[in-house]
Protein backbone atom coordinates (compact mmCIF):
# COMPACT_ATOMS: atom_id res chain seq x y z
CA UNK A 1 0.00 0.00 0.00
CA UNK A 2 2.03 2.86 -1.22
CA UNK A 3 0.66 6.47 -2.98
CA UNK A 4 0.47 6.60 -6.43
CA UNK A 5 1.72 9.95 -7.65
CA UNK A 6 -0.27 10.46 -10.60
CA UNK A 7 2.27 13.19 -12.12
CA UNK A 8 4.67 11.33 -11.86
CA UNK A 9 2.76 8.23 -13.40
CA UNK A 10 1.66 10.00 -16.29
CA UNK A 11 5.54 11.45 -17.03
CA UNK A 12 6.54 7.50 -16.82
CA UNK A 13 3.70 6.88 -20.23
CA UNK A 14 6.15 7.40 -23.36
CA UNK A 15 3.57 5.98 -25.98
CA UNK A 16 0.22 7.73 -26.66
CA UNK A 17 -3.67 5.89 -26.66
CA UNK A 18 -1.39 3.34 -24.65
CA UNK A 19 -3.06 2.85 -21.35
CA UNK A 20 -0.85 1.65 -18.46
CA UNK A 21 -2.75 -0.17 -14.97
CA UNK A 22 -2.40 2.34 -12.17
CA UNK A 23 -4.19 -0.13 -9.85
CA UNK A 24 -7.02 -3.07 -9.84
CA UNK A 25 -10.04 -2.97 -7.67
CA UNK A 26 -11.36 -6.59 -7.64
CA UNK A 27 -12.23 -7.01 -10.97
CA UNK A 28 -11.91 -3.27 -12.15
CA UNK A 29 -8.99 -1.59 -13.56
CA UNK A 30 -7.83 1.61 -13.15
CA UNK A 31 -5.94 2.58 -16.08
CA UNK A 32 -3.88 5.88 -17.08
CA UNK A 33 -3.58 6.78 -20.91
CA UNK A 34 -2.20 9.90 -22.40
CA UNK A 35 -4.03 10.38 -26.00
CA UNK A 36 -3.70 13.12 -28.70
CA UNK A 37 -5.15 12.97 -31.99
CA UNK A 38 -8.33 10.23 -32.80
CA UNK A 39 -8.74 7.03 -31.80
CA UNK A 40 -10.34 4.52 -34.35
CA UNK A 41 -14.15 4.04 -33.67
CA UNK A 42 -15.24 0.69 -31.38
CA UNK A 43 -17.61 -0.46 -29.42
CA UNK A 44 -16.98 -3.07 -25.96
CA UNK A 45 -19.66 -5.46 -26.46
CA UNK A 46 -19.68 -6.61 -22.50
CA UNK A 47 -17.71 -3.83 -20.86
CA UNK A 48 -19.11 -0.21 -19.47
CA UNK A 49 -16.09 2.18 -19.69
CA UNK A 50 -15.75 5.20 -17.52
CA UNK A 51 -13.52 8.25 -18.95
CA UNK A 52 -12.50 10.63 -16.96
CA UNK A 53 -10.31 13.46 -17.57
CA UNK A 54 -7.40 14.60 -15.58
CA UNK A 55 -5.91 17.04 -17.27
CA UNK A 56 -6.96 18.73 -21.02
CA UNK A 57 -10.16 18.52 -22.66
CA UNK A 58 -11.10 14.49 -24.66
CA UNK A 59 -14.33 14.73 -27.32
CA UNK A 60 -16.10 11.72 -27.47
CA UNK A 61 -17.61 11.07 -30.49
CA UNK A 62 -20.76 9.33 -31.12
CA UNK A 63 -22.86 8.13 -34.10
CA UNK A 64 -25.74 10.69 -33.24
CA UNK A 65 -23.71 12.87 -30.92
CA UNK A 66 -20.75 14.68 -29.25
CA UNK A 67 -20.01 15.17 -25.63
CA UNK A 68 -16.87 17.51 -24.75
CA UNK A 69 -14.96 16.32 -21.25
CA UNK A 70 -13.11 19.15 -19.78
CA UNK A 71 -10.53 18.45 -16.55
CA UNK A 72 -12.34 16.95 -13.92
CA UNK A 73 -15.09 15.87 -15.53
CA UNK A 74 -16.01 12.16 -16.43
CA UNK A 75 -18.48 10.34 -18.35
CA UNK A 76 -19.80 6.47 -18.42
CA UNK A 77 -19.91 4.81 -21.79
CA UNK A 78 -22.48 2.08 -21.78
CA UNK A 79 -21.32 -1.51 -23.54
CA UNK A 80 -22.57 -2.03 -27.22
CA UNK A 81 -22.37 1.58 -27.69
CA UNK A 82 -19.66 2.89 -29.90
CA UNK A 83 -17.37 5.70 -30.00
CA UNK A 84 -14.46 7.52 -30.56
CA UNK A 85 -12.07 9.64 -28.50
CA UNK A 86 -10.32 12.43 -29.76
CA UNK A 87 -8.04 14.67 -28.38
CA UNK A 88 -6.95 17.77 -30.44
CA UNK A 89 -4.32 18.33 -27.82
CA UNK A 90 -2.29 15.92 -25.16
CA UNK A 91 -5.12 14.73 -22.28
CA UNK A 92 -4.16 12.97 -19.27
CA UNK A 93 -7.20 10.49 -19.49
CA UNK A 94 -8.07 7.45 -16.15
CA UNK A 95 -10.12 4.93 -17.36
CA UNK A 96 -11.91 2.65 -15.11
CA UNK A 97 -13.75 -0.78 -16.25
CA UNK A 98 -12.93 -4.13 -16.13
CA UNK A 99 -9.87 -6.18 -16.16
CA UNK A 100 -10.34 -7.74 -19.57
CA UNK A 101 -11.61 -4.73 -21.43
CA UNK A 102 -9.24 -4.41 -24.67
CA UNK A 103 -8.72 -1.10 -25.79
CA UNK A 104 -9.69 -1.09 -29.51
CA UNK A 105 -13.20 -3.39 -28.27
CA UNK A 106 -14.16 -5.20 -30.75
CA UNK A 107 -11.49 -3.78 -33.26
CA UNK A 108 -8.00 -5.75 -33.38
CA UNK A 109 -5.59 -3.85 -35.67
CA UNK A 110 -1.97 -2.49 -34.36
CA UNK A 111 -3.13 -0.27 -31.46
CA UNK A 112 -4.58 -3.28 -29.98
CA UNK A 113 -2.82 -3.69 -26.56
CA UNK A 114 -3.65 -7.73 -25.41
CA UNK A 115 -1.39 -7.36 -22.06
CA UNK A 116 -1.84 -3.46 -19.84
CA UNK A 117 1.53 -2.87 -18.21
CA UNK A 118 1.83 -1.13 -14.85
CA UNK A 119 2.99 2.52 -14.23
Amino acid sequence: MEPLNLHEAFGSIDALWSPRLAARVNDTAVKLARVQGEFLWHHHEAEDELFLVLKGTLRLEFRDRVVTLNEGEMLLVPRGVEHRPVAEEEVWLMLVEPSSTLNTGNVRNERTIDRVEGV
